[in-house]
């Protein structure tokens, strides 16, 4: 952003490329930036003296797609995912297939389901798009704690992203973490607590943990929930939860 209006040409090695930077990228060429690179690791801007006004589309978000793709599955749902794009996050939704849900695209979406049989344990490290993102590790770790067997998930891109796993214990889940490992051995069923969340993709996976416990359970301090998802609880009521926001 900063360099389609500096004066010469900006190079970014190394870029990201996950589907939003594109999104971004595109939006500054709509309004006049020129940018070639797009989508891949290098980036080369040609400044230019102003920009003006476009139309563009925002991309749906794949991390909030993957979470309620997770939480069908773990619930045992069939939800349909309208606007999702399945290409902006295939490596979380490979991996998913593998626990056994059943992702079938559809012309407005995607549909997810969880098949007769229970949660499959499946191993997984999180990368760079186009690999898993580390913004589902929470939740594909809440899904695990329900798997049949041991599974193992390694976080490779943020140190101390494991925050959660203190809270998901509160549920009966059974985890250790040794490093950036962290060994999931699933049970058949969790139990509804009172639970904090630490950050924005923990909390949801409070969420989803919640969603399957048996009992009630009460997540605090959602704050860092709201930071990256609007309107949650409505959109869970909709598709069947019971689950409401508190006051205070």
């Amino acid at each position: 952003m900063a360099a389609t209006l500096a004066k010469g040409t900006t190079t970014i090695e190394n870029a990201a490329q996950e589907p939003e930077i594109t999104n971004v990228a595109e939006c500054l060429v709509a309004m006049g930036a020129r940018i070639s690179g797009i989508g891949t690791r290098t980036l080369t801007i040609e400044g230019v003296e102003r920009l003006h006004g476009a139309t563009v589309d925002v991309i749906p978000d794949r991390i909030e797609t993957g979470t309620f793709a997770m939480a069908a599955a773990m619930t045992g749902g069939d939800v349909l995912l309208k606007g999702a794009r399945p290409e902006h996050l295939q490596a979380a939704l490979d991996i998913l297939a593998q626990t056994g849900a059943e992702l079938t695209p559809e012309a407005n979406g995607l549909r997810v389901r969880r098949n007769g049989s229970g949660i499959k344990p499946v191993d997984v490290d999180t990368d760079p798009f186009p690999g898993f993102p580390t913004d589902l590790q929470a939740q594909f770790m809440a899904l695990m704690t329900m798997s049949q067997g041991t599974s193992n998930i390694r976080e490779t891109i943020f140190e101390n992203r494991y925050m959660h796993v203190a809270e998901l214990a509160r549920f009966g889940a059974d985890i250790a973490v040794h490093g950036q490992l962290a060994t999931v051995h699933g049970r058949s069923q969790l139990k509804g607590a009172q639970v904090m969340a630490t950050d924005l993709r923990a909390s949801v996976s409070l969420v989803i943990a919640g969603l399957a416990a048996k009992g009630e359970t009460v997540v605090n301090r959602i704050y860092h929930l709201d930071r990256g998802f609007e309107r949650l609880e409505e959109k869970l009521s909709r598709c069947g939860a019971e689950i409401e926001r508190l006051a205070g």
